[in-house]
């Protein structure tokens, strides 16, 4: 796990937390602000994801070519 995937899966949770927080006191902006965090997080994360996948794919390219050598 990289840094983009905690840090997301951290936003998308604290998200979570904001928004449940808001329907508890009834605040709408709190909502969407928890809504948004999530969004990020989400996006931070597939971000992470993605780099992982890279990293993987270059190993796998690199394993390749070393057996080849």
């Amino acid at each position: 796990m990289n840094k983009d995937q905690v840090k997301g899966q951290a936003k998308d949770i604290a998200g979570k937390v904001q928004e449940a927080t808001g329907k508890l006191v009834d605040s709408k902006s709190q909502e969407v602000k928890g809504v948004n965090l999530q969004v990020e997080g989400k996006i931070q994360k597939g971000y992470g994801d993605a780099k992982e996948v890279a990293k993987d794919a270059i190993e796998a390219v690199k394993d390749a070519v070393k057996a080849h050598s």
